[in-house]
Order: structure tokens, then C-alpha cells, then sequence
């Protein structure tokens, strides 16, 4: 790892701390508006709706584009649009202008965190990527803790707009480092058929105490045309390791929808106080953040797919036990540590194998489209959690059926496992060394 290498692992963790301030305007600025506007709930649940699937759209689109054109100017152009579409929220004065604005937004967003992560996968060596990846994907957590404290102090003082613009306009501080220190990726480039010398340099530049003049960056002559990434994330090879994978997202981010979406209501049901709840769910956050911290580092070390399934097995134990024993606060406080140590750095892993599944001429395609199957976890895990309360379940109840879904995720990364013992060599003309450095350390 260069200095300039960790520059980009770097911005990529600042971006995804965009990503996850995002998440507090639901949790803080909807009932705002609610309150002061007068604006209905069914009005509040149409811009919700139509925000996630913005997001997926957003990121189902750019994947192919980012991988024909180049993954740096769809960072950039998707930070763009979600910063000033979410300051310029904070002018508006009535829900149809307001919405409009989120899934602008929205559209954006759902290009920032595919084309980044692959930026930080093509830009690490093998050995340091699943680490690297899972590092720069904690901003998600940390973005989120952060909200929370901005939420808190900007709110009461200054009012929900303020902390739109604040949400909005900081990502777009991160544009120039964006554009100084991260590079688009020598893959790509190499691809469009740049210069040699041009890539050649940019390589040198990366990796300056490293030897690139071996590296064969001519674009190999194909019997036809160059294939969709589309078409290579769907091919026969690696269909059922993109299925498999799309289930894991979806599974995975919906199960963590349900309890931070309804653990403070459920909680309260059991007969502890609204203060009670809040510090559980305090807890499951800070448990997501040292969770996601360790999982970056037991990466370098581990099997990705032995991690994943780890932390999947641990939370499957953790939700029996913890349905046991939810009328003891102290119970439902590890539970919920432990939870949140586990499920979260569960969906780091995920972004690592999708990072590393698919060869780099597809690869902001897995990731975006894996992503924008695993956004639709929360609008599915938010119907069935609905339908759980208005069941009158119990929290103990609700924690036990949770604990089915994620089994079943087990077995389906026992899969993946499975179908990628098999090494495939990346079907398109990609940087190959000759014979030093290695494929892996550029």
C-alpha cells in the first residue's frame, strides 16, 4: 500500500460517510415536516417509496456506465447531484417540490457507493483488498453516528433545513480530494484504448516504488465485440453466483431495517421506558461501527467466506437467545451489541466478495446492482415488519422469525464459497504483468 493508495481507501471512507448521513433524513427531517407542514403520512410513505426505488434505479443505471466510460466522473457526478438536490431541500416550502428534490437526490446517491467501492477494489493489491474495501464501507455506520449528533445539535437549534444543507453541501467538500488523489481506474482506461505512456505514468504514480514497465497494457485483439458488463454479471458462469449474491444483499440489509426500524417500538411493548429503547438502539450502533472496524481486519487474514458465515451464525444465536430473554434489559443490551457487532459487518463482507466476484471490466456493475437489490431489503423488511406490529407479536417473537432468513443466508454464502473455488480468468484485456509486479499489486 502507497501513500497514494491510502489516500484513495481514505476518500472512499469520506464518501461513504455521505452515504450514511443520508440515513438521518428519515429518521429526523419526515416528522418535522409532518408536524410543521401538516403533511399526511400517506404523502410521507409515497416520497419514502419512491426515494429507495431512486436509488435502486440510480445505481441499477450507472453500474454499465460506469464500467464503459469510467467509474471517477460518475463518482463525481452522482455526489453532485445528491449534494446540491439535498441542500437545495432546505428551500423548499411544501411536500411535492420537497420530494421532487429527494429522488433527485436519491438518483444520485445510488451511484456514489458502487462506483467508489470498485475505485478502491481496482486501486488496492489483492492481498489488502477484502481489508480495504470493508474499511472504506464503514463510513456507512460512521456517517450514521455522525448524523445523529448533527441531528441532535442542529435540529433543536436551528431547525431540520439547516441540517439539509449541512448534509448536502459537506459531501460536496470531498469533490476536489475526489478529483486530486483518486484515479480513474488503468483497467478502464487501458480498455477505451488510451495511451500507453499515459496509463503507464498513472500506474508509476500509484505505485511509485514499483517496477511497471513489464506491465503489457496493449488491448488484446477479441474474436468480437467487447460484451455488456451486463451480459458478464448474467453469463452462464456467473448467473447463480449473482443470484446468490443479490439474495445475501437483500436478506441482509432487511433484516437490519426491521430491528433499527422497530426495536424502540417493540421494546416499549415489553413494559421498558422510550429511554430504554433509545439506548438499545445506541448500542446496536455502536456495536455496527467496532464490528465493521474489526471485519476490515480479519479480512486480511480469513477467507471472506468463512468471516460471513461466522457472523451470520453468531447473529442466528443472538436472535434465539435474545428472544428468550427480552424482558431483561441487560439481556436485550447485549443482544443487541452483539447484534450490531455481527449484521452490519455481515454487509461489509457482502461488499467485499461482490467486489472481488466479478472481473474488472463488470465490476461497478456487481457492485451497483447487487446494491440496488439489497436497497429494496428495507422496503420489504419495513411491509413484513409492519405486519409483525400490527400482529401484536412480541419482540421475542419477531427476533425468532428474523432468525430463519439470516440461516438461509448461511447456506447461500456456503454457496458462493463454493462456486468461486473455481478461478476464471476475466474475459476482457485488463493491466497483465510480464512477469513482475503481479496483477494484483497495480
Amino acid at each position: 500500500m502507497s501513500r497514494r493508495q491510502w489516500r484513495i481507501v481514505v476518500v472512499g471512507l469520506l464518501m461513504m460517510v455521505a452515504e450514511g448521513l443520508d440515513a438521518v433524513i428519515a429518521a429526523f427531517v419526515y416528522p418535522k415536516i409532518n408536524k410543521q407542514w401538516g403533511t399526511g403520512d400517506t404523502a410521507i410513505t409515497a416520497t419514502v417509496t419512491l426515494s429507495v426505488l431512486a436509488m435502486v434505479v440510480g445505481g441499477a443505471v450507472v453500474g454499465p456506465l460506469a464500467d464503459r466510460y469510467g467509474r471517477k466522473g460518475v463518482t463525481v457526478a452522482g455526489l453532485t447531484v445528491f449534494g446540491l438536490g439535498t441542500a437545495a431541500m432546505a428551500l423548499t416550502h411544501g411536500i411535492a417540490p420537497f420530494a421532487a428534490l429527494r429522488i433527485v437526490a436519491c438518483l444520485g446517491l445510488g451511484a456514489v457507493l458502487p462506483t467508489m467501492m470498485a475505485l478502491v477494489a481496482d486501486w488496492t493489491p489483492a492481498r489488502r483488498r477484502g481489508q480495504m474495501v470493508a474499511l472504506a464501507f464503514t463510513g456507512v455506520t460512521a456517517g450514521t453516528t455522525v448524523g445523529g449528533v448533527l441531528s441532535s445539535v442542529l435540529v433543536p437549534a436551528y431547525g431540520w433545513p439547516t441540517l439539509l444543507a449541512v448534509c448536502g453541501l459537506a459531501p460536496l467538500l470531498l469533490i476536489p480530494a475526489l478529483l486530486r488523489h483518486v484515479p480513474e481506474s488503468a483497467s478502464v482506461l487501458a480498455a477505451r484504448g488510451r495511451p500507453v505512456a499515459e496509463v503507464r505514468r498513472l500506474l508509476a504514480a500509484v505505485v511509485p516504488d514499483q517496477d511497471v514497465c513489464g506491465v503489457v497494457l496493449e488491448r488484446a485483439a477479441a474474436p468480437g465485440p467487447r460484451r455488456p458488463p451486463s451480459r458478464v454479471i448474467l453469463s452462464r458462469g456467473t448467473a447463480r453466483t449473482t443470484a446468490l449474491l443479490w439474495v445475501c444483499f437483500l436478506v441482509g440489509l432487511g433484516v437490519m431495517a426491521v430491528i433499527l426500524s422497530y426495536l424502540p417500538l417493540l421494546t416499549e411493548r415489553t413494559g421498558l421506558t422510550s429511554a430504554q429503547a433509545g439506548v438499545a438502539v445506541a448500542v446496536f450502533g455502536w456495536g455496527g461501527l467496532m464490528g465493521q472496524l474489526a471485519v476490515s481486519f480479519a479480512l486480511k487474514r480469513y477467507d471472506r467466506f468463512r468471516v460471513l458465515v461466522g457472523l451470520w451464525g453468531m447473529s442466528v444465536l443472538v436472535l434465539g437467545a435474545a428472544a428468550l430473554w427480552t424482558v431483561q434489559f441487560a439481556a436485550l443490551l447485549a443482544g443487541a451489541f452483539v447484534l450490531g457487532l455481527c449484521l452490519p459487518a455481515a454487509n461489509s463482507a457482502l461488499q467485499v466478495i461482490a467486489a472481488v466476484a466479478y472481473p474488472q471490466s463488470a465490476r461497478a456493475t456487481g457492485i451497483s446492482w447487487a446494491n440496488s437489490v439489497g436497497k429494496l431489503g428495507p422496503v420489504f423488511g419495513g411491509v413484513f415488519g409492519g405486519l409483525m406490529v400490527r400482529a401484536h407479536w412480541s419482540l421475542g417473537t419477531v427476533l425468532f422469525v428474523l432468525a430463519v432468513p439470516v440461516a438461509l443466508c448461511i447456506l447461500a454464502a456456503r454457496a458462493l464459497r463454493a462456486r468461486t473455488q473455481e478461478h476464471r480468468a476475466e474475459p476482457h484485456a485488463v493491466p497483465r504483468p510480464l512477469p513482475t509486479p503481479t496483477p494484483e499489486q497495480v
